[in-house]
């Protein structure tokens, strides 16, 4: 098979199981520009509103936890098949849902799918594309996360226009906010039938005692001595004795979880703790709390979402040639000066007016350069980068498994942030919360300098258990 052949099936591999990050970054933004019409339509407070929205983020950590496991017993296509059905279900579900309660419970499902997808997808592509460009073939992964939040808010966008706000009615009798969560199905269902087109991880195949589909499957991403080669390296890099499951993730040597999976629950935790979703999950709120009105807010949104996109572009670009490690020390510098430069400008220049925010014309342009710019700056680096490591960092064997708990983790510290910014906002005030952010990117920065290993280039069968491998 040529060289051409062999990229064009790992590209279309990976694009299609990506989609399952377009469906990730559309669901998890989908909710950016219905909060205020949700609230009022099924009548939840300020308490109940935030939960409405962070729920979804518990059925995140559920699928995420999970879905390693299943994978490593069913296969990583059939549990996204499981999870592409999901995302139909929930986007129906939420639109006609007409209760705190009912609205929850089809979140939740729909969490599930996103945290399942979360996992999956990267580790899919990992075991798929080759060393030398696994940093970019991953890198798409994030770049379809944050396409599908630009289409979530420009889909946002457009309706509310359309319909004259998120709470008036659209199409059909249904107010315009329903319409934003049925949007997702046209997606969810094209993913759900392209997944039936696409193979299944070749180290799974191996697992499973399908040897001869996994050198079919890598003889369409390598070249045919290369791909008995990797088959070799494959079989040996897994325990003889047992299939993968949680319990490889305990260090049998020097007891408790490898130093390896701790490095990838504290990525995994940091990414959220600096606050990016605080924009991407509430930046109509955010905006509007600063004195944009919303239509502006909802517009404001997506030109922060094309800006994530193109210097996600930038990423894929960089990914391999610079390498995970340094990447990650740069977003870590950009994003602590520019949530520390977002905390200065709502904190001086801030006035509170009738109980709500307001800035003045310069301020308000100040704080919106600067959150765009440590959009940029975790776009660029936490964001693909993190994504690309949790895929690859860990060893064969409990890989699945290790993947499902920083996941888990991730998802746990995007509930908790999602869950306390309104009361951040309502108590401390903006100006504290983004500081609070700030101090989480200092720490981030330390973590990746003291512990974070580069990856770049290297085979996923020589990924080791330590901390910080050379």
């Amino acid at each position: 098979m040529s060289d051409f052949s062999t990229r064009s099936s790992t590209l279309y591999f990976t694009v299609v199981a990506a989609l399952g990050g377009f469906l990730f970054g559309f669901d998890s933004g989908v909710i950016n520009g219905t909060v205020e019409a949700l609230a009022a339509a099924l009548g939840s407070n300020a308490a109940v509103t935030g939960f409405n929205v962070a729920s979804m983020l518990l059925g995140c950590a559920a699928g995420a936890l999970l879905a390693g496991r299943l994978a490593d017993r069913y296969g990583r296509r059939r549990v996204l098949i499981v999870a592409a059905v999901a995302f139909v279900v929930s986007a129906w579900g939420s639109g006609i849902a007409t209760g705190s309660l009912e609205f929850v419970l089809y979140r939740v499902l729909g969490g599930f799918a996103v945290g399942a997808a979360s996992v999956l997808v990267p580790a899919y592509i990992a075991e798929i594309a080759p060393a030398a460009s696994r940093g970019r073939f991953g890198t798409l992964q994030q770049l379809a996360i944050v396409v599908g939040l630009a289409a979530a808010f420009f889909s946002n966008y457009a309706i509310a226009n359309a319909a004259g706000g998120a709470g008036e009615e659209f199409w059909l009798g249904h107010q315009a906010w329903r319409w934003m969560f049925w949007a997702e199905i046209v997606p969810a269902g094209l993913f759900f039938f392209l997944l039936f087109l696409i193979p299944e991880s070749p180290r799974f195949l191996v697992v499973a005692g399908r040897e001869d589909e996994a050198r079919g499957v890598l003889a369409r991403v390598l070249d045919p001595e290369a791909a008995s080669k990797r088959l070799v390296e494959i079989k040996a890099s897994f325990s003889a004795d047992h299939r993968p499951r949680f319990s490889d993730l305990i260090d049998r040597v020097r007891g408790g979880i490898h130093p390896i999976v701790w490095i990838g629950i504290g990525l995994a935790v940091l990414q959220q703790f600096t606050g990016i979703n605080v924009i991407f999950y509430y930046g109509a709120v955010l905006w509007t709390a600063a004195g944009f009105t919303e239509s502006h807010a909802l517009l404001i949104n997506v030109f922060t979402s094309l800006i994530n996109v193109g210097t996600t572009i930038a990423a894929l670009l960089l990914m391999d040639r610079v390498g995970r490690r340094k990447l990650l020390l740069v977003g870590s510098v950009g994003m602590t000066i520019m949530l520390l430069a977002v905390a200065a400008v709502f904190g001086l220049a801030g006035e509170t007016v009738d109980g709500q925010l307001q800035l003045g014309r310069a301020a308000g342009i100040a704080a919106l350069v600067c959150a765009n710019l440590y959009v940029v700056s975790f776009a660029i680096s936490w964001g693909p980068a993190v994504w690309v490591l949790l895929g690859e960092m860990f060893p064969n064997r409990y890989r699945g498994a290790a993947i499902g708990l920083a996941g888990l983790a991730m998802w746990l510290a995007n509930f908790l942030v999602t869950l306390t910014f309104p009361m951040l906002l309502g108590g401390l005030g903006l100006a504290a919360a983004y500081l609070i952010y700030g101090g989480f990117g200092v720490v981030s920065f330390f973590f990746v300098r003291g512990l974070v290993a580069e990856t770049s280039g290297r085979e996923l069968e020589a990924m080791g258990d330590g901390a910080k491998a050379d």
